[in-house]
């Protein structure tokens, strides 16, 4: 069990009454208005330099300690889910077909929580720049602060986000060296052929036998095309076609996603999804068009940064407590855009309770709700890996 930062400690009650403001008045991607608004006027109440409207909602603080030029990103992202919440707590969506279901509300309280002990100690020695982002969901809130000049603004040396993790008990966190969560691509396949009467399908050219055979074959890129160490997933999810009992339509369109956890294996299955369109064409006389659409790539930690967070953690919870080098998850991470550009690491930080129980919160899910309890912990991992990492030697 660790032992709280007292003045951090003093702050959970203060940061959970945030957290459940926040949690209920969700708003989704770049229409985080009131949720910026409020983390901006926090944070400049605290006299922390604060930037609004980076990436469109996002908001930037910039705490300043010591002479150092160093200087290091901590993250958490604002956006809630278009899902209509199951819980009935007095600290319930109040927005109809918005929740936060994924625990952004406790990231955004936590790295709150992590600026007013900061600011008010300022116990280290450099520039810590606070990243609260838009439009994690889907979206590519990152992509959008970067593009809006994110590190030529805040020239960033290292950049560090956290994850509240479902299944994972209270009072753990686990930290991976390489890719921590995959890339997340989408893709459209149109196949055409020539509809005719069902009675007469000689007359035709049936696209739903080309597109039935197409799904299958698109599973032979994991079983047969990739390296069994190398982790993807190519799902269809979806297979619309046509509106009639005795009609062989047209068209039949295939929707899906596809995972990987290497730049490599991503480009790989790409041109392996192209590769057997093609091959429908000549097989079935169809036209099959493939629209591959480039999502969120892989979140991958590097190695010195994931080792500094592995020792942060276990120095509050125990090395028994930190989880090193756990799977990968096939889930994504918008965060894999700063990982791009600097050094650093993502970390899960355990959301169940002590027992490693709480019913119905998995991440997505209608009854999901952050476990407050974890606040203090949450914020005091931010507080010393600043201390430690501002500390270290110039790399």
């Amino acid at each position: 069990m660790y032992k709280p930062i007292p003045a951090v400690q003093a702050l959970s009650e203060a940061l959970t009454v945030i957290r459940r403001d926040i949690h209920a008045h969700p708003e989704l991607a770049f229409d985080e208005h009131r949720t910026a608004a409020l983390v901006a006027d926090r944070l400049e109440a605290l006299g922390i330099e604060t930037h609004r409207g980076i990436g469109k909602t996002g908001v930037v603080g910039v705490i300043r300690a010591g002479s150092s030029t160093r200087a290091i990103a901590l993250r958490a992202d604002m956006d809630a889910l278009p899902i209509q919440e199951s819980n009935e707590c007095a600290h319930r969506s109040r927005n109809a077909g918005c929740m936060h279901a994924c625990g952004h509300d406790g990231h955004t309280a936590m790295l709150l929580g992590a600026a007013e002990y900061l600011a008010r100690v300022r116990d280290f020695d450099g520039a810590i720049v606070l990243v609260f982002q838009p439009a994690e969901e889907g979206q590519g809130g990152g992509a959008a602060m970067i593009a809006d000049g994110f590190f030529e603004r805040f020239p960033v040396e290292a950049v560090f986000g956290m994850h509240n993790w479902p299944g994972m008990p209270a009072g753990r966190f686990g930290v991976t060296p390489g890719p921590m969560m995959a890339s997340a691509d989408r893709f459209d396949i149109v196949v055409t052929g020539r509809g005719a009467h069902a009675a007469m399908p000689h007359q035709g050219i049936d696209p739903i036998v080309a597109a039935t055979q197409l799904v299958q074959a698109l599973q032979t890129i994991a079983a047969r095309t990739t390296d069994p160490l190398d982790a993807v997933v190519v799902s269809v999810t979806q297979f619309h076609a046509g509106d009639a009992y005795n009609v062989i339509p047209d068209v039949a369109r295939l929707r899906g996603t596809v995972r990987a956890l290497s730049a490599t294996v991503r480009a790989a299955t790409r041109a392996a999804m192209q590769r057997i369109c093609d091959g429908m064409t000549m097989a079935h006389k169809v036209t099959v068009e493939l629209d591959y659409q480039d999502g969120y790539p892989p979140t991958v930690n590097t190695l010195a940064e994931a080792q500094l967070c592995r020792q942060v953690a276990a120095d509050l919870v125990g090395a028994d407590a930190v989880e090193w080098a756990l799977p990968p998850s096939m889930g994504a991470e918008d965060f894999a855009y700063f990982l791009e550009k600097r050094p650093g690491c993502y970390v899960w930080i355990g959301n169940d309770g002590e027992a490693g129980e709480r019913p119905g919160c998995m991440l997505h899910s209608t009854r999901y709700d952050f476990n407050d309890n974890i606040i203090a912990l949450g914020v005091t991992y931010w507080v010393r890996l600043v201390e430690r990492y501002l500390a270290l030697p110039e790399r």
